[in-house]
Formats: C-alpha cells, sequence, structure tokens
C-alpha cells in the first residue's frame, strides 16, 4: 500500500495552500525513500500554481527545489544508503535509453523527462513535489549532496544553482571572462556567486541601484542600473557573457550590444512576448543567442560539488508552511533577498 505524508496542496488554480495527507508510492527496487527537510521557492512554483503557463494538474503540490536525508532504499539502490543527504531538482524519471539520456541529459529526454510535480510518470500518475514531509524517487534522481554544505541553503542549488551553473560552464566562463548577469533575484544571485567562483570578472545589470550593495558583497566588481542609459553605452562589446535571468520582455538587442564578437546572450527567464532581433545583428559579429533550460544529473552533481568546494550555498529566507501563500506574492513583488525556503517539519498533520 502507498504511504501517505503531510503536504501543502493547492487544490484549483491559485488556490491557498492548506495541508493535506498525500500518497506516495511504495518503494520500487531501484528508489529511494527521502524525508524532506528544505524545500525551496521557485518562481516556476508561483507560474504553475496560477496556471500563468497553460493548464495545469490539480490538486497540485509544487516543491521541485528539495533537501534532505534518505530515509528508506528499495532493494536494488547502490549508490545511496540511510541517513545520506541528499537533493531533488526539476526531474524525477526519464527513460535512461536514449542519446540525451545515456550523454547526461536527461532534461532532453526524447521520450520526455518526467517532472518533478505537475507532470505525469510513465506510470500514469500525477506527479507532486516537494512542499512535503517525504518523497519517493528512482536513485538516479537524487543527488548526493556534500558536507558542508546545510540542507537549507542546498535546496534552492536544484534548481536556482544548476539552472546558472549550466549556461556558464557550457559557454566556458573561467579566469579572465567577463560575465554580466541581468536581474539580481534568486537565479541572478546564484549566477553572480558561481561565475565570481570560476575566477570571472562579473558585473550586475538591475533596473536600480536598489540592490548594488548586495551585488558587491556577493563578489561582483560593480553593479550597474540599466536605465543609466550612459553606463549602459559605455559597456557595448564588453563582456563575453550576459545571463539573463529575468522573465521581463526586454530588449534583447541591447543586450545583445554589450557583449563582444562572438560573445553569447544566454537566457534562463521566460519572457512572455518573443524576443525581436535583426539577423545582421547577429551574422555581422558572429554572436550568439542562447537558451538554457536547468541542466542533467551528472552536471547536477557536478554543481554541487563545485558548491560545496567553494563554500556556496543560496541566500535564504526559512518560512514555515502558513506563511507559503504569503511568501508568493512577496516573490512575484521582489521581496525576498533571494530564496525563500520552507521548513517542511511545520507542515501539520492534514485538515479533515
Amino acid at each position: 500500500m502507498p504511504t501517505q505524508t503531510p503536504a501543502l496542496v493547492a487544490e484549483s488554480a491559485g488556490a491557498a495552500f492548506i495541508p493535506r495527507l498525500i500518497e506516495r508510492r511504495d518503494l520500487r527496487e531501484d528508489d529511494v525513500a527521502i524525508e524532506i527537510a528544505f524545500a525551496g521557492i521557485c518562481h516556476s512554483d508561483i507560474h504553475q500554481v496560477r496556471e500563468e503557463w497553460g493548464s495545469a494538474i490539480f490538486p497540485m503540490v509544487p516543491g521541485h527545489e528539495i533537501a534532505g536525508v534518505v530515509a528508506a532504499v528499495g532493494s536494488a539502490v547502490t549508490t545511496l544508503k540511510v541517513g545520506d543527504r541528499v537533493g531533488v531538482g526539476c526531474m524525477v524519471d526519464s527513460c535512461g535509453e536514449c542519446e540525451f539520456c545515456k550523454d547526461g541529459f536527461e532534461q532532453h529526454c526524447t521520450r520526455g523527462a518526467v517532472m518533478t510535480y505537475n507532470g505525469v510518470g510513465y506510470d500514469g500518475d500525477p506527479t507532486l513535489g516537494g512542499y512535503a514531509r517525504s518523497v519517493v524517487v528512482s536513485e538516479r534522481f537524487a543527488c548526493p549532496i556534500p558536507d558542508g554544505i546545510g540542507l537549507d541553503e542546498a535546496a534552492p542549488l536544484l534548481c536556482a544553482g544548476i539552472t546558472t551553473y549550466s549556461p556558464l560552464r557550457r559557454w566556458g566562463v573561467g579566469p579572465g571572462s567577463r560575465v554580466a548577469v541581468v536581474g539580481m533575484g534568486g537565479l541572478g544571485h546564484m549566477g553572480v556567486k558561481l561565475a565570481v567562483a570560476m575566477g570571472a570578472q562579473v558585473s550586475v545589470l538591475s533596473r536600480s541601484d536598489a540592490k548594488a550593495a548586495d551585488s558587491l558583497a556577493l563578489g561582483a566588481v560593480e553593479h550597474v542600473a540599466t536605465s543609466d542609459a550612459a553606463a549602459m553605452k559605455e559597456r557595448r562589446s564588453y563582456f563575453d557573457l550576459v545571463l539573463n535571468t529575468v522573465s521581463a520582455d526586454l530588449d534583447i538587442e541591447s543586450y545583445l550590444g554589450l557583449v563582444k564578437p562572438r560573445g553569447v546572450v544566454a537566457n534562463v527567464g521566460l519572457p512572455s512576448e518573443p524576443y525581436r532581433v535583426r539577423p545582421g545583428r547577429l551574422i555581422g559579429t558572429s554572436k550568439v543567442i542562447a537558451g538554457s533550460n536547468i541542466g542533467g544529473i551528472p552536471e547536477t552533481r557536478e554543481m554541487l560539488a563545485f558548491c560545496a568546494e567553494h563554500g556556496i550555498g543560496a541566500q535564504i529566507e526559512t518560512i514555515t508552511a502558513d506563511e507559503v501563500t504569503e511568501a508568493y506574492d512577496k516573490v512575484v513583488a521582489g521581496d525576498v533577498r533571494y530564496r525563500y525556503v520552507i521548513d517542511v517539519s511545520t507542515i501539520s498533520a492534514a485538515q479533515d
């Protein structure tokens, strides 16, 4: 029989969260059961709960920034044991057989990766995420969290961390690189931390100077207000990479002008409108506009090891279960520095 665990449930689009018991499957031979300690609130949780990205599956338990401890293992599990610290990110299954899975890019699985929540597993059952006391996943998708990173600070690394780490690695950021991070939020602050640790000279581009002190404290060499036309002009053809973390409808050509010939504008935010780019702005200087979507499991494990080596965790504000609904509005308003993390031990037993 499936086991039950307390969780925070949104029963319909935009509904407030309520505690309910949900079912987790019995352990399969390759599964691990994880006692969740913390779950980060990602802006994509809000988009999906509010059906801003199209039709969603309700009742919904969001959460794909999960950190906890292995509580039980299936009979065929070989890489994890009870008591291990682990994280679960945006995916909980993939076919494991296609070219992308074999190459460690499970997010591009030909059959379709199974998302941690608001998805449907290969068994036909809807997936329920990490705003809960426990979760059951295949051991392939449980990533060890090295000692030296608190589970609370580690939780956001499973999405915000890998989402920014992957394009930085893909485009060769290292000592001597000039990187601009657009936006100083949940994703942006991780982009700054990671790029600095990789040895890059990092600039933060933000709408105003309100977070300038934070940018410099995280290791950026400067904080530039994008409303300052003169400052933006001074930085034309200056950067090797612009990492755009915001979902606003930006004039992408203006950011393309900031990179050197052969430079890259890598986008991890999801704006509502298409980008408008004249082909000549790309062809004349061989510039690249790219997208990046999380990372595969091998790269996620690499990212966690990198963060442990460099003492990197997310900047967090820990909240209790009864604060989550209000926290969603604060995230939308930008009123968090820089990631809310839920202490899931505060999720009560289900209401009748």
